[in-house]
């Protein structure tokens, strides 16, 4: 099976802008930005979606989350993020293909 374009990156295989690395995830800047800030942060282990993560990476998928503020503080990012509801939340998106902004 061939690499997906994130495992690449993580194995430096494709150059990226990296703003953020640990044992477990990176954040790089993403190459078609949809805002002035784009960053991506990705796991370094595959979970290809959110139901395909087993009771094993339930550390992991919490560190991603930890991580992600982290790396928004640090751009000068993380409050007035533009939420309507202050409480922590996913969004799930599907049914169609979605355009930028949302919608």
């Amino acid at each position: 099976m061939s690499k997906n374009i994130f495992e690449k990156i993580i194995a430096r295989e494709i150059p990226a802008d990296i703003v953020f690395e640990d044992d477990s995830v990176l954040a790089f800047r993403d190459v078609n930005p949809k805002a002035p800030t784009h960053v991506l942060i990705v796991p370094k282990k595959s979970i290809a979606r959110i139901s395909e993560a087993g009771t094993e990476d339930e550390k992991l998928l919490g560190h991603l989350l930890l991580k992600a503020a982290e790396v928004a503080g640090k751009l000068g990012y993380g409050k007035d993020g533009g939420e309507t509801v202050p409480h922590l939340h996913c969004h799930i998106l599907g049914g169609r293909g979605l355009g930028w902004p949302p919608g």
